[in-house]
């Protein structure tokens, strides 16, 4: 599910049926309170009507998630965030199962201690340039994530990864333990950072997985590379292709780049 920007000025917070979906529209309102293995409870939708919603829309003037606001929320699909928020707190998605989709604010600039924490159908993550630091266990057990797009600068805590498809693949297995990052493992902080290096080689990873995909430079690449480079794989196994598919931040296609790849292969003015 994808939002229109013209589309936040109609929203007005609460919860209702959007596109087939049982959606809750948030306005920054404090649904919890304690942390949930002590003190914790909800303050205003019960635990039964938490879980049965499948999208969160954070709407316009929402800068920060405060704590635990969904926590245990199982039936979430879809997180999308209007382009105010700037903190998500310590546990504010955690043990969310059934998220798999998450479009952060592009001003994002902390997510918190166990953010999404045991997410577990969470494949994909792309964090934009405003990031500058993403807590301990942020994503630990997020056990299908496997694409995790970070800016250089981005600081990491401990643990963020743990115990992730991304971390049990073989390039990673020198620097684990129990499933997770030794503690001081820099070498695998850079490993993931530059997972696409800078070369020609992965140039067209490199543009497909920005946070702001341009049309015309991946078909320029594709120009020099050839289609078949839209499939081929990193040291991970992830296509160009794949992160397109899964970049929350565009909206290209692979039938997009085809059309557009042919009409210049023939002359067409595109």
């Amino acid at each position: 599910m994808r939002v229109q920007t013209e589309e936040w000025r109609r929203f007005i917070p609460g919860v209702r049926m959007y596109k087939g979906k049982k959606t809750y529209f948030y306005n920054g309102e404090t649904l919890w309170e304690g942390e949930p293995q002590w003190d914790g409870h909800v303050l205003i939708y019960d635990k039964e009507e938490r879980r049965s919603w499948q999208v969160i829309i954070i709407l316009p003037g929402v800068e920060v998630i405060p704590a635990y606001t969904f926590h245990d929320c199982q039936k979430i699909e879809t997180v999308i965030m209007a382009d105010n928020v700037k903190r998500i707190e310590e546990g504010a998605f955690k043990e969310c199962a059934s998220l798999s989709h998450v479009r952060f604010s592009i001003n994002l600039e902390y997510i918190g201690d166990s953010a999404f924490y045991d997410c577990k159908s969470l494949t994909s993550i792309f964090v934009p340039p405003s990031c500058t630091e993403i807590d301990n266990w942020a994503f630990d057990t997020c056990s299908k994530l496997i694409i995790f797009v970070v800016p250089q600068h981005t600081q990491l805590g401990e643990w963020v990864i743990a115990d992730t498809a991304l971390i049990r693949r073989h390039l990673f297995r020198g620097h684990m333990y129990d499933g997770g990052l030794y503690d001081n493992a820099n070498e695998t902080i850079d490993l993931i950072k530059n997972i696409n290096g800078d070369t020609e080689e992965y140039a067209l990873h490199r543009a497909c997985s920005s946070y702001n995909p341009i049309i015309e430079i991946i078909h320029g690449i594709v120009k020099r590379q050839g289609f078949r480079a839209l499939k081929k794989h990193n040291e991970l196994g992830i296509t160009p292709l794949q992160y397109l598919d899964k970049n929350p931040f565009t909206d290209i296609t692979q039938s997009a780049l085809m059309k557009r790849f042919v009409l210049d292969m023939i002359g067409e003015v595109v």
